[in-house]
């Protein structure tokens, strides 16, 4: 859907510093810090709420309060000025330090403007996530907004801008795209703090190369050591690095730097730079010249850097880069010293922007403020901001569910407005419950339009046979306004969800076409609810329909859209006689698995429907509280990648669980079981068995009210319907968690190889237990290999996870690949999922990242791997358009065929800016 929001906005003017704001969210009051910033409060806010932190290690000031907004379907913004052409650095900060108590790391959204600059997902409650912009100002203000809660709140730490002079940071494309920033980096930093203000007069962030994070360095070479020097050097032009950067490099004395670099929001086309200067005495006879080696781009390893004669002499910056290049997320580089060359390559610093493409705002602005300006004077019209932004292919007039910006129940009068039907990226319209009259107008020039609300209103005429015209509408909804006539019959024919009923002059005419109607009610989540209800196996009796109830139509195929509403809770499980069983069973003839609940029956149904019956083997207590368990949870949760449940059978002291059959099997047998036989599942449909298990996982942490924590997760829990696509099954174990509480005390369940050891310590469990035994999981997709008791881990390891954390911190990705996929993978994809595996399995739950931010690494290596796939196969359109492409080097497209950039020579060699 597309989502249109109230901004909230604040005014903050510019700091004492030229050109720059340093914004204490939360903060009540102005300071100056340790470097010499001011900080203001934005204590004049008068939207969100506050709090003070306290976290361990951190004594800044400004890090210890925060400003957090309501979990709604809302923008807040603030709004900072600016001056227009000039160019600027944008940074965000979020320190959560379990400000709410509740111990769920939040997932938000966070827009400059009307472009969606990041997702904001909080793995740790102790650390500062930071994301910064280098803009280009086109107006006088800028606005800063969040939005969007997934889990938690949205919530700022800290917001500052920095203004920038002269060219620096200057691109041929900044009318059309952001630099979003992934990597800044000070090679030979001489400690771990960073290099800012006042050090550098920009206040950018240099971060030291001797911190070991999670998206930084690995792979450093051998014989890799720093140098510093106390002269001072020119870096007078360009994007002028701080000289306390330029004093510190890497000297490669075995000839060679080698790093690799995982790279935020990568991969894509980005600018990308290195930073050096000789700072070393060479003799007259030592020279130092290197190339950049980049595996996969041998045309981009030819052009010699020779640093003193390149900068024209000694202490002077030398600045070669890439304006327009294609990065994988995982970026490994070397420079390696040349043939005739006496020292090894030194290398100052680093720095790589990702392009961010820019989106205006709403294409029909003029419209839209002609349609507003009537009801300038209402609260609801002075919220402030274009609440219609523009997102993809429209916007709607208010979002579904109570998200977006409501002109229900406004207290409109008058006609609908007349510029409203002009409104030509509009998908939905939402003007119900207010007292608007007149007739309903022409909208078919709203060829986007998919839903119309008009209902609860004093609307007065026929309805217009315009209405035809348009070819995605959806939903109408008129009922209970001042209509009449008859309704035209090819409008009755129209596959869409009408309701018409409560206007008592409008009738119907002509003949039905051949649908299916089914007379539920007056409201479309009634007929959602009531068609899950028919689905689950109760019984509706006829009765007598009431005039209204013949004026709501749902035709046939609006079942298709009840099964995406897939977390409807049923009502009850259905109870099966015993009778029913055996006869689907055959007499339980045929055996297709078995555990510690009991032995698996395959069975059809009279109706067709495959079915498979779990039947419990143990009348001991602990079994009958799994079924119970099992019986309790599945009745209320529903979502298309768990395993679905029909229902239960109970007589004569037999307990029995119904699913639906899965026709492939568990995910172990397709790893390294009897399914493999020499021949296994490719990568990518592992990601995919991968993500499909993570969705069901989520909606058990995050959709369900109170949250679910599955407690047995493993592959042989995974299952495979006929299409290949993963559901999670077995919640025998499964324990509800408590509102408010950050754990679950529990006795230790679970199985050996995937259990979470603290969890195993503590008896506490919490969602991070099934992190852990998700990132088990991800290491057996990657390897192939059993979670425990495997002689190929070597003495030293008793289970998956010692093996591969030994392998992948090493850099030794290739000794846990598993052999059967034939080097059929992309190296990035799989890097990033090893990575994100052992961050899951880390010892300590705080430490894990939510289950939400391990679905969307998972989604981003999918990326990857699918362009990758497509360049393997020869699939050169995807290949050549693609701005995810780890290995294309292609044009950056803007915006259009008439608007493209060609690759040049400074994709093709080093240049200096």
């Amino acid at each position: 859907m597309n989502e249109v929001s109230i901004l909230k906005h604040v005014r903050v003017d510019r700091g004492w510093e030229v050109g720059f704001v340093s914004l204490d969210c939360g903060g009540k009051q102005n300071f100056t810090d340790e470097l010499g910033l001011v900080w203001t409060s934005d204590d004049n806010l008068i939207y969100g709420e506050t709090a003070i932190i306290s976290v361990a290690n951190e004594t800044r000031k400004q890090y210890m309060t925060l400003r957090h907004f309501p979990a709604d379907s809302r923008k807040y913004c603030y709004t900072l000025g600016v001056i227009s052409r000039s160019r600027y650095l944008l940074r965000a900060t979020f320190l959560y330090g379990n400000f709410d108590n509740n111990n769920v790391y939040p997932k938000f959204d966070i827009s400059f403007g009307a472009t969606h600059w990041s997702t904001i997902v909080i793995s740790d409650a102790n650390t500062i996530e930071s994301i910064e912009l280098i803009f280009l100002a086109s107006s006088p203000t800028i606005s800063v907004c969040l939005s969007n809660a997934t889990t938690g709140q949205p919530f700022i730490s800290t917001l500052e801008l920095r203004q920038f002079n002269g060219s620096v940071y200057y691109t041929d494309y900044e009318n059309q795209f952001y630099l979003s920033v992934s990597a800044r980096i000070n090679f030979g930093a001489d400690s771990e703090d960073p290099v800012r203000y006042p050090d550098d007069p920009f206040d950018r962030i240099w971060e030291s190369d001797s911190v070991k994070k999670a998206n930084y360095l690995v792979d450093v070479a051998a014989g890799t050591q720093k140098v510093s020097t106390d002269m001072p050097i020119d870096v007078s032009s360009h994007e002028r690095p701080p000289e306390k950067v330029m004093q510190t490099a890497v000297v490669g004395t075995n000839g060679s730097l080698t790093y690799r670099l995982n790279l935020d929001g990568f991969p894509g086309f980005g600018w990308a730079v290195t930073y050096f200067a000789e700072i070393e005495d060479l003799k007259p006879t030592e020279s130092r010249k290197f190339r950049l080696v980049l595996p996969g781009y041998p045309e981009m390893s030819k052009a010699i850097v020779n640093i003193q004669e390149n900068a024209q002499g000694k202490y002077r910056l030398y600045q070669p880069g890439y304006t327009n290049i294609s990065l994988p997320f995982v970026l490994s580089f070397r420079f390696g010293k040349t043939s005739d060359s006496t020292k090894g390559p030194l290398l100052n610093a680093m720095e790589i922007n990702k392009y961010l493409e820019k989106h205006d705002g709403s294409l029909d602005g003029e419209v839209i403020a002609s349609v507003i300006s009537p009801y300038a004077s209402a609260d609801w019209a002075q919220e402030g901001g274009d609440p219609y932004q523009y997102h993809g292919h429209g916007y709607s007039v208010i979002q579904m569910h109570n998200q977006g910006y409501s002109l229900s129940g406004k207290n409109l009068t008058g006609n609908i407005p007349s510029n409203m039907p002009k409104l030509n990226g509009l998908v939905e319209l939402w003007l119900d419950r207010n007292s608007l009259t007149g007739p309903i107008p022409d909208f078919s020039g709203c060829r986007d339009l998919e839903i119309i609300h008009l209902e609860n209103n004093q609307l007065t005429g026929e309805l217009p046979s315009s209405l035809l015209n348009l070819p995605n509408l959806m939903e109408l909804y008129v009922q209970n306004n001042l209509l009449s006539g008859t309704v035209p019959s090819s409008l009755l024919n129209k596959n869409i969800i009408f309701n018409y009923s409560g206007n008592l002059n409008l009738h119907e005419g002509g003949q039905r076409g051949k649908h299916v109607d089914i007379i539920i009610g007056s409201s479309v989540g009634t007929a959602v609810l009531l068609i899950a209800t028919i689905a689950s196996c109760l019984f509706i009796r006829r009765g007598k329909r009431s005039p209204d109830q013949e004026r709501l139509r749902v035709p046939a195929p609006v079942q298709r859209l009840v099964s995406a509403f897939n977390d409807t809770p049923a009502e009850g499980a259905c109870r099966f006689k015993f009778s029913e069983i055996e006869d689907a069973t055959n007499k339980f003839e045929k055996k297709i698995g078995s555990g510690g609940f009991g032995v698996v029956h395959y069975g059809r149904m009279r109706d067709g429907k495959e079915i498979a019956v779990k039947v419990l083997t143990s009348n001991s207590y602990q079994g009958k509280r799994e079924f119970s368990n099992e019986v309790t949870l599945l009745s209320r949760i529903h979502h298309r990648n768990l395993v679905q449940f029909f229902g239960f059978c109970q007589e004569e002291g037999r307990s029995m669980l119904v699913y639906e059959f899965m026709h492939n099997g568990t995910l172990k047998e397709h790893l390294y079981g009897p399914l493999t036989r020499g021949k296994s599942i490719n990568w990518i449909k592992r990601l995919e068995i991968a993500e499909d298990a993570a969705k069901g996982i989520e909606y058990l942490h995050t959709g369900c009210v109170p949250a679910i924590i599955h407690r047995d997760l493993k592959t042989s829990n995974i299952l495979l319907d006929k299409h290949m696509r993963a559901k999670v099954s077995d919640f025998g174990l499964s324990k509800v968690a408590v509102d408010g509480a950050s754990h679950v005390s529990s006795i230790v369940r679970g199985t050996v190889g995937y259990l979470d050891p603290e969890y195993y310590i503590s008896q506490q469990l919490t969602d991070k237990s099934d992190v852990y035994s998700f990132g088990v999981i991800l290491l057996e997709l990657m390897s192939g290999q059993e979670a425990i008791l495997n002689e190929s881990f070597g003495v030293n390891c008793r289970n998956i996870v010692q093996w591969a954390k030994l392998h992948i911190e090493s850099g030794d990705i290739q000794g846990i690949i598993d052999p059967l996929l034939h080097d059929e993978y992309d190296i990035q994809s799989m890097w990033k999922i090893a990575e994100k595996a052992l961050m899951c399995v880390q010892p300590h739950g705080h430490m894990r990242p939510s289950i939400s931010e391990v679905l969307k690494e998972i989604q981003d290596a999918i990326l990857i791997e699918r362009e990758a796939v497509a360049l393997r196969e020869g699939n050169s359109d995807m290949s050549k358009n693609s701005a995810h492409s780890s290995l294309n080097l292609g044009p950056l497209v803007l915006g259009g065929t008439e608007n493209f950039l060609s690759l040049d020579e400074s994709v093709a060699k080093p240049t200096a800016r």
